[in-house]
């Protein structure tokens, strides 16, 4: 299936590793243009230079999207180098994990400004573009708990919310424009972030970590987490011409966890 993304320029946060890592992965191979972003320039750029082996056109940056900085000079190099961004994916680094009592509002604080006002700056800094070519893809990566909070998680359950309500109405805000806006919610996936919460939770209770993994396994029908290119695949078929109709959604990939009719 031709999803129509060559030549289509994509900016894809977070990309050194894990989900977005992925993404920016599955971009390059339906033939987008890529400007990666991150917090660490080895990881960054190791990213880089094995998706820059495929034939890809890729430019990467360092850059912190917790930070009003770090989201401009991710945008501004995107647009210096490729003159514009048609395909932005939002994602950061998860907040801490831990109960209402264990955070205190210089933590919210921190919270907020990694998974909710980067992606409030992102789509600030691109929709302008967007908007004037009538034609753009938002995705924002979120999280199951954003539909079905997940025990220990206050601050990512919490504030993922908010994103999707802030992504909800800016669909509809936009959709005329040709822009589409639509959230992923990754289930439990093989990452290094689901390995660092894996960790916390067995430290917390005292328990072995593959005691943690094996009941988490168990909770989903797959009985299996999943792969980072098996989420990396919805967010390609999102970023193209084939999902021009859908706006507006928040899509679970997630192996059945979520319970919910909806």
């Amino acid at each position: 299936m031709d999803l129509g993304l060559r030549d289509r320029v994509a900016l894809v946060a977070a990309a050194s590793r894990g989900l977005g890592r992925a993404i920016a992965e599955e971009l390059a191979a339906e033939g987008a243009s890529l400007v990666i972003c991150a917090r660490g320039a080895p990881a960054l750029e190791e990213a880089r230079a094995s998706i820059a082996r495929t034939g890809a056109s890729v430019h990467a940056i360092v850059a912190d999207v917790s930070e009003y900085t770090g989201v401009h000079h991710a945008v501004d190099a995107a647009i210096e180098r490729f003159g514009r961004v048609d395909v932005l994916v939002t994602n950061a680094g998860g907040p801490p994990s831990g109960p209402f009592d264990a955070h205190d509002w210089a933590t919210w604080q921190r919270a907020v400004d990694l998974t909710l006002r980067s992606a409030v700056e992102l789509t600030r800094l691109v929709l302008p573009g967007m908007k004037e070519r009538r034609w753009g893809r938002i995705i924002n990566v979120t999280s199951i708990a954003a539909k079905q909070p997940v025990d220990g998680l206050m601050l990512s359950n919490s504030i993922r919310a908010a994103v999707t309500g802030m992504a909800r109405t800016l669909a509809s805000e936009i959709a005329t424009f040709g822009i589409t806006v639509n959230n992923i919610l990754p289930g439990y996936t093989r990452t290094e972030r689901v390995t660092e919460l894996n960790a916390a939770t067995a430290a917390r209770e005292g328990v072995p970590v593959e005691q943690v993994d094996q009941r988490i396994a168990a909770q989903i029908p797959m009985r299996r987490l999943g792969e980072p290119r098996e989420f990396a695949a919805l967010a390609a078929f999102l970023a193209s011409e084939r999902a021009t109709y859908i706006t507006g959604q928040s899509i679970a990939v997630d192996g059945g966890w979520i319970r919910a009719l909806m």
